[in-house]
């Protein structure tokens, strides 16, 4: 199993502010997508996400933790927040490959934020309560 970070990268030059405010749930969610590739002739499947960040302590958001178990996944985007509800936002791009045996057998991504001071998970919005449960939950294409 190896996973590799390709990049991260911070996308925007001015502050990002979300302009209906009324229906956003901080944290926002990651928006990721996933799609398999021939790597030199080895089965890959890249993952790349947005993640929206206070931009008033904006850090490099990371990824420490990803696992596969049986058809699925799951990723970690790990960055310190607090709860508050930030006015302005960065938005930082993060793109990973994946390789293993099974890499094939991978139907669904599943992406996380983790708050990296806490390591609270905020999931894909496959919980049964959206207010607790956010990110990303995703087929994985050829």
């Amino acid at each position: 199993m190896t996973l590799k970070v390709v990049q991260t990268k911070k996308i925007n030059t001015e502050d990002f502010k979300f302009k209906d405010i009324q229906n956003l749930t901080y944290p926002i969610p990651p928006l990721a997508s996933a799609n398999f590739y021939d790597n030199d002739g080895v089965l890959t499947l890249k993952i790349a996400a947005t993640l929206y960040i206070n931009s008033k302590d904006s850090e490099k958001p990371t990824v420490q933790t990803a696992k596969e178990e049986d058809n699925t996944f799951t990723i970690y985007f790990d960055y310190d927040w607090d709860n508050d509800s930030p006015d302005t936002y960065d938005v930082w791009y993060v793109e990973t490959d994946y390789t293993s045996e099974t890499v094939g057998n991978i139907t669904e991504v599943i992406s996380y934020l983790q708050n990296s001071s806490s390591k609270t998970d905020v999931d894909g919005g496959v919980g049964e309560d959206p207010k607790l449960s956010r990110g990303t939950k995703t087929s994985a294409a050829d």
